[in-house]
């Protein structure tokens, strides 16, 4: 496709939309473009002090945005649950919603507060309640959609579903790319399931390759010093999150967008470039993995639909 920019993002007056973790880097770039293009933007965000700071610098740039900042920590369901309820009191529906939120922490291993290894709690489980509590809202927009935020790293990682929470030999840059794994299979599962159900509801997935506000070159930092040179090498190949922002972007608005399609940067090993379609690995798209994390998302969560 020809380079695209937020040039050629449409109107979004009239449009409400959800942006988990906006208060910084890719998803504070999306939210002000929404914003920009006149659409009501929900920041929702795990600290909302930050989410305030965010909200002002998106008035800076935006001066008649319309943004909201409200509490959400994927890392506890019942947050999940107390912001997906007060939501959908306040709008009646919500037409985008982007997953955009996600961490990696470094060193040892830690547990979100219901027990799950925190980036697989986080990344993808919190977005599955988040989105499954929101669907209904979501059902009742005009052209609604969920835009789930992948990454490359999902190609190199592997699902062992008896061990989900990386209990054995943990490593904090495989649990990571594990759960963006599981949020690629999650994205894509949930446009089968949208489409069998004949719903409105679009689901796509978009990754920003290496953008200077991407977490994968935080992994290599507590490597020592080899990984940190690799890490300050590899801002030599990464784009600042303006750009890495546009594939979600162009994902969650361009016209002609299909369900289950995924955008990720054009250039080598999908690192950086124009948007473009990209493929998910094999793993990511099989449906017999969907229908596998499926139904242990649900177990995990009691977050039960399609």
């Amino acid at each position: 496709m020809a380079a695209w920019s937020t040039r050629q993002i449409p109107d979004q007056h009239g449009r409400t939309a959800v942006v988990t973790g906006a208060n910084s880097g890719l998803g504070l770039v999306t939210a002000t473009e929404l914003a920009r293009h006149g659409a009501q933007v929900v920041l929702a965000v795990r600290n909302v002090a930050a989410g305030a700071r965010a909200a002002a610098l998106i008035g800076d740039a935006v001066p008649r945005a319309r943004t909201e900042v409200r509490e959400l920590d994927l890392a506890s369901l019942s947050s999940v649950r107390t912001f997906a309820k007060e939501l959908t009191a306040d709008h009646p529906a919500v037409d985008l919603l982007v997953n955009n939120a996600g961490l990696v922490l470094l060193g040892p291993a830690h547990t979100t507060a219901d027990g799950f290894e925190l980036h697989l709690g986080t990344n993808m489980l919190g977005h599955f309640a988040l989105t499954g509590l929101l669907l209904g809202t979501l059902a009742r927009a005009d052209a609604p959609r969920v835009v789930g935020l992948s990454s490359i790293t999902h190609k190199n990682a592997r699902l062992d579903f008896d061990d989900l929470m990386s209990q054995r030999a943990y490593d904090a840059a495989r649990a990571y790319g594990r759960s963006k794994l599981a949020t690629t299979v999650f994205g894509l599962e949930l446009d089968r399931r949208l489409r069998a159900a004949g719903s409105r509801i679009t689901s796509v997935l978009a990754h920003p390759g290496l953008s200077r506000s991407n977490l994968t070159p935080r992994a290599w930092e507590h490597r020592g010093r080899a990984g940190r040179i690799v890490a300050r090498g590899g801002l030599l190949l990464t784009q600042p999150a303006e750009r890495g922002a546009l594939p979600q972007l162009f994902a969650a608005t361009a016209p002609g967008v299909r369900g289950g399609q995924f955008f990720g940067p054009s250039g080598p090993w999908e690192l950086r470039g124009d948007v473009t379609e990209v493929r998910p690995s094999a793993e990511a798209a099989a449906p017999a993995t969907g229908r596998r994390l499926w139904t242990a998302a649900e177990n995990l969560t009691g977050v039960t639909y399609l």
